[in-house]
């Protein structure tokens, strides 16, 4: 089994040989001076500068990103392109009311759909499959809160939400012990680093300049502090983009804005027709559950199951440096998920002597978690005419979410006001983490709770824990 390697997507590609080399920024002490200056090369970086220059060609967009373009969530995501609201609707509908919620549901469906039709007109094969997205309920408890997840998408407009009963469910895709399933047409699977190489390719062929290896120690407005080789450096710009994401956290003055949250996936062998015969997935839909510690799952262009979900959610001090170190992922994580896998699809023990699923390749990542789960965009101008704009917390949905947040902060930095700008995650502000040790008993404390909640609910129990919903009321998770 390879572990790490960044991930099986890059690794599929051909490793440090399918990334392009950009070189990092030159050493210089006058500062590099731009329009704009985007941090991170990231889906939300690239898309930003993308839209940019696609607005205002004679723009001129830096982006500086500390690793390689992809390198982070971007490129080890279980690749899912789907329109879900990050975080939940129920806090945007709170403070927002129903109206503003159905115009960000319409925008993330649209989002899918721009990003697919981008990647056509740019000559990105990412093996894009629009085959919605298909929910699985596997226990009377995980049944009562699909069918809450189902009245709650009915309930707004562009989601376009099917029920299957547990026969039509298991016709899709043969999951163990479905009891019921909902699919929705909005959600394609990609495959993460095909497309964002391809769109780092795109934004280079518009003039954009990339500089890998290049980190940033501090960002404001107009400004970004960078070390490139132990050797300091400054861009400055009219308005610097934060799009580090997940990285977020290792920034000093923004260490407790976003968690780090970790996830990590593995994926099969190619498995062989009689596999898929009694699997069914003829559709492509990309899998999930309705368990707390849930799993997401597609069926890859070579016919491959890539799963992933929660393993170490979360490192003391929201430290990344487990998850940069190109992946690697710990045993009982990879152990834990392929039980999923075999939990899911027992067929899968039948193709090794071992009775154990084929699982070739395993790796981690980080995703950004805001304390209130909600993601967010915003620009703020300082006095002087320079501005600081932002946008992640995407809590695992940020493959979509991404290049809205790109389209948005495009319509920010040009200072127009559009519906885009007038949606609620636009200018949305949360608190700060608690600091060490209360950051890291909560997040592990939070699992902890799921994870004895969804083995309860394995062993029979009927409703939902209290655990797990005092859980989900400590953590701000709506």
């Amino acid at each position: 089994m390879v572990d790490g390697e960044v991930s099986f997507w890059w690794h599929q590609l051909g490793g440090a040989r399918a990334r392009r080399r950009r070189p990092p920024l030159p050493p210089s002490s006058a500062p590099l001076e731009c329009d704009v200056a985007v941090v991170g090369a990231g889906f939300t970086g690239l898309w930003t500068a993308y839209y940019l220059k696609r607005a205002d060609p004679s723009l001129r967009v830096v982006v500086l990103e500390q690793r390689f373009a992809g390198y982070g969530a971007s490129g080890r995501n279980g690749g899912w392109l789907t329109n879900e609201i990050t975080g939940g609707v129920e806090g945007y509908r709170a403070g927002h009311g129903p109206a503003a919620v159905d115009a960000f549901q319409l925008a993330a469906d649209g989002a899918v759909a721009e990003v697919v039709r981008v990647a056509e007109a740019e000559g990105i094969d990412a093996d894009v499959h629009l085959g919605g997205e298909h929910t699985v309920a596997r226990g009377p408890a995980q049944l009562a809160r699909l069918r809450a997840l189902h009245a709650s998408m009915a309930a707004r407009a562009g989601t376009d939400a099917v029920w299957l009963d547990a026969e039509e469910a298991h016709a899709r895709i043969g999951v163990a012990g479905t009891r019921a399933a909902v699919w929705h047409p909005h959600c394609a699977r990609v495959h993460p680093a095909k497309l964002v190489r391809g769109l780092a390719e795109a934004v280079e062929r518009l003039g954009v300049e990339v500089y890998e290896g290049t980190r940033v120690t501090e960002v404001s407005p107009g400004l970004a502090r960078t070390l490139v080789d132990g050797v300091p450096g400054r861009v400055r710009a009219r308005v610097v983009v934060r799009a580090t994401e997940g990285y977020t956290a290792d920034i000093p003055a923004l260490h407790r804005d976003w968690l780090p949250m970790n996830s990590s996936v593995v994926v099969t062998a190619p498995l062989p027709a009689p596999v898929w015969d009694a699997i069914g997935w003829g559709g492509r839909a990309t899998l999930g559950d309705a368990a707390h510690v849930y799993a997401y799952a597609q069926r890859t262009a070579d016919d491959r199951i890539a799963l992933g979900g929660r393993g170490v959610p979360y490192t003391w001090g929201s430290s990344t440096a487990r998850t940069t170190a190109d992946g690697r992922t710990p045993a009982r994580t990879v152990e834990g998920l392929r039980r999923v896998l075999e939990d899911f699809f027992p067929v899968l023990r039948q193709l090794t002597p071992d009775g154990r699923a084929p699982v070739e390749h395993a790796w981690s990542g980080v995703l950004a978690v805001p304390r209130d789960w909600q993601a967010s965009v915003g620009l703020e101008r300082a006095a002087d005419g320079t501005a600081l704009a932002w946008a992640g917390g995407y809590v695992g949905t940020g493959v979509t979410a991404a290049n809205l947040a790109g389209r948005t902060l495009r319509d920010l930095v040009l200072g127009e006001r559009t519906a885009l700008t007038e949606l609620p995650w636009v200018g949305h502000r949360v608190r700060r983490w608690e600091p060490e040790p209360l950051r890291w008993i909560a997040v592990h404390g939070l699992y902890a709770a799921y994870r004895a909640a969804d083995a309860a609910e394995a062993r029979g129990r009927r409703r939902t824990s209290p655990l797990a919903v005092l859980a989900g009321r400590v953590a701000g998770h709506r």
